[in-house]
């Protein structure tokens, strides 16, 4: 058991996940994603930071309840001192689904922290918290409040009606944040240190950071650093958390992450995209090194039309041919989310059942999440960088045939729109 881990962090779904592993992985920092909080316990001592990577952002409130209690305890058992809940960095999620009160409130019950605190930023990826109002950039090259973009304004499953962090958590039962605005970094890490002291002297157990600069991140990591507390931090936020963690840490003994490609493993790609946003859609379209199979809703409704969609897919990529399986954004499905997600998953699963490729990649949180534990990887490792936010890993796998394949697990929103041809070809 990793006893005495420095930092655990708990992605709420495998992009977010994996692109926090690569974060912490480009600090230098000894560290492993898990796709079994079981696996996660039996981690050897040297590694520095322990990843649990789950399915929690497409869940029912109380299903999240469920989970997060079991996870809860195990981190627990690990006895670290930062906790670090990933979520999305444009927070969407919902009182009913992908709840990030229901998961934070049983990681309170479990760790009871000394303190928990929100950071609402990731500047580094153009999301930005100002008085505790989220902005976040889009597709146009512009910046818009949360509840005015573009995209996650109509997201199809929890769309953002509500920019004020503090409000849009106290809909999901976390209330009573106190906002720090980013006005207040500005004096540097010990008079941010002197504020959350002070705030944990009057009782404030929950804070919201500003985050509108990579400085502020800095900032706020080198604060956490100094807090002297028996108990853990629980931090809740995207991979600026481990952004700003990382500023502060030092010790790390690893040898400097691959930066470069690994050695190809023989055979084609594959890639999934089931994400229906424009960034993804762009990059559907603009993709030219693949065999193109749109997954129409006729398909995704008739179980035996997918199957034979499945035989076309496993022959091109037995002639060796790249292969790109999406959705349409435009097309009603009928399907809601969880059965959607259900038939993509089992689609890929019946390809890779008939035969095995080089490396796949696949676009969509939800449909990431459930397509790596359909297939049994146990854990991920970071490999390289493709885009920010979108990681290359190395999943590990008990069968020799899907050990340390490529793997690409991209966010919606995440990458260029050439993203699909870079991972075909390996640059």
């Amino acid at each position: 058991m990793a006893r005495g881990a420095r930092s655990v962090f708990i992605g709420d779904d495998f992009t977010g996940a994996s692109d926090t592993l690569a974060t912490w992985a480009r600090s230098g920092a000894r560290v492993r994603l898990f796709l079994d909080p079981a696996e996660a316990e039996k981690a050897g001592d040297d590694l520095d930071v322990i990843g649990i990577a789950t399915e929690l952002r497409g869940l029912p409130a109380g299903h999240i309840r469920d989970r997060m209690s079991g996870i809860a305890a195990t981190v627990a058992r690990l006895k670290p001192r930062y906790v670090h809940y990933k979520v999305c960095s444009t927070f969407d999620s919902g009182r009913d689904t992908g709840s990030i009160g229901a998961a934070v409130i049983e990681l309170e019950r479990a760790l009871d922290p000394v303190l928990t605190l929100v950071l609402g930023g990731q500047p580094s990826l153009g999301r930005y918290c100002l008085f505790g109002n989220l902005f976040a950039g889009a597709a146009d090259g512009q910046v818009y409040r949360i509840d005015r973009h573009p995209v996650m304004r109509r997201h199809p499953i929890t769309p953002m009606t509500e920019a004020d962090l503090t409000i849009h958590l106290a809909a999901q039962g976390l209330e009573g944040f106190v906002s720090i605005p980013f006005t207040e970094l500005s004096a540097g890490p010990e008079a941010l240190l002197g504020t959350l002291e002070t705030s944990l002297g009057k009782g404030t157990r929950r804070l919201l950071l500003d985050a509108g600069s990579d400085g502020d991140i800095k900032v706020i990591g080198q604060a956490l650093s100094r807090i002297s507390c028996d108990q853990p931090i629980v931090l809740v936020g995207a991979s600026s958390v481990a952004e700003a963690l990382s500023h502060a840490s030092t010790g790390f003994s690893a040898a400097s992450p691959l930066t470069s490609w690994p050695t190809r493993r023989a055979g084609p790609s594959l890639v999934i995209a089931g994400s229906r946003s424009s960034v993804t859609e762009a990059q559907v379209s603009t993709a030219t090194k693949f065999n193109m199979f749109p997954l129409l809703p006729a398909m995704l409704n008739d179980p035996e039309r997918l199957e034979a969609v499945a035989e076309c897919v496993s022959a091109s990529l037995a002639e060796g041919r790249n292969v790109l399986a999406h959705t349409l954004p435009g097309a009603d499905y009928t399907l809601d989310a969880p059965m959607l997600t259900a038939r993509l998953v089992e689609f890929v699963a019946a390809v890779l059942s008939r035969v095995p490729c080089g490396r796949l990649g696949v676009a969509g949180g939800d449909t990431s999440s459930a397509i790596c534990q359909r297939l049994g990887f146990t854990a991920l490792e970071f490999a390289a960088d493709l885009d920010p936010g979108v990681g290359l890993c190395l999943g590990h796998h008990k069968d020799p045939a899907l050990d340390r394949m490529e793997l690409m697990l991209k966010g919606g929103q995440m990458g260029r729109p050439d993203l699909f041809d870079r991972f075909a070809s390996g640059s």
